[in-house]
């Protein structure tokens, strides 16, 4: 009896109720609107920088900081001419022909490969031949030429042009007007031939004063008549400094090659008019 009416309570009592179950989360996506739109901000504000800001180690060695020149616009800039017309036969890429004034400065990254010479002096290995010829030529002829000045490096053509500066501040000129000054007479850093190695400076033994004596030398009046059947040339011709940007010098000899060499001689131009020449 009491087992009955136990079983019978177990089967009429209730029954529990099944735990509910949860519906299932939904995954939250995060947010990443914030971080791509950050990553995206920080490319374009690279890429900005890259394109405004060049940094060029050399920078303070660029063109755009040089001083105004005799001939120069009034403004004061020194224009830089990216190219210059070329005269028939030859190519922008003549390396005899590459143009070094105070409007055009030494090309980005030239480097000669050099000859050494006596005294310490160097020239571009290229012109080294004629350069020779020249000389034992004019030694034939029985005249004692001395190569006073040849390859410069960029510190040796900035010592020159500070030197030159002090000077001219000793003796009164102030502040800029003493780098223009300077500028008539040693080119400013990037700015010199004698940096290309095609250039230098040949006086008379028994002459080495710079200035315009040198003309009346045995060794100059030779050079100015010959020295353009071994490529060279006078290179800052009397007349001639509004064109140039330089003092006449009876002094600096230019290799351009034998045939531009020839032409100039003939027409009694500078480097700059025969490279401005039209092609005919």
């Amino acid at each position: 009896m009491y087992e009955r009416e136990f079983s019978l309570r177990r089967e009429s009592a209730p029954r529990p109720a099944p735990p509910r179950r949860r519906p299932p989360r939904r995954r939250r996506r995060r947010r990443r609107a914030p971080l791509f739109s950050g990553v995206l901000a920080a490319l374009v504000f690279v890429v900005l920088v890259a394109f405004f800001v060049r940094t060029d180690p050399g920078q303070s060695k660029s063109a755009g900081n040089l001083p105004a020149f005799q001939g120069a616009p009034e403004d004061g800039t020194v224009p830089v001419k990216s190219a210059e017309p070329r005269p028939k036969g030859t190519s922008a890429e003549d390396w005899r022909l590459v143009l070094v004034n105070p409007w055009n400065a030494l090309p980005e990254g030239y480097e000669p490969a050099l000859t050494q010479l006596t005294g310490g002096h160097a020239v571009d290995e290229r012109c080294y031949p004629d350069l020779q010829d020249m000389m034992d030529a004019c030694r034939a002829a029985g005249n004692d030429p001395l190569i006073c000045s040849s390859y410069r490096t960029w510190e040796k053509q900035e010592q020159l042009f500070e030197n030159k500066v002090s000077r001219l501040e000793a003796q009164g000129y102030r502040g800029e007007s003493a780098r223009l000054e300077a500028a008539k007479t040693v080119a400013v850093p990037g700015t010199s031939e004698h940096q290309l190695g095609l250039a230098l400076d040949i006086v008379d033994r028994s002459n080495q004063n710079l200035d315009e004596s040198q003309e009346d030398t045995a060794v100059q009046q030779w050079l100015m008549k010959h020295s353009w059947e071994y490529g060279f040339i006078l290179r800052f011709p009397t007349g001639k400094s509004d064109v140039t940007g330089i003092i006449y010098e009876p002094w600096h000899y230019r290799y351009v090659g034998k045939e531009a060499a020839k032409e100039i001689y003939d027409r009694g131009i500078c480097l700059e008019e025969y490279l401005d020449a039209p092609e005919g």
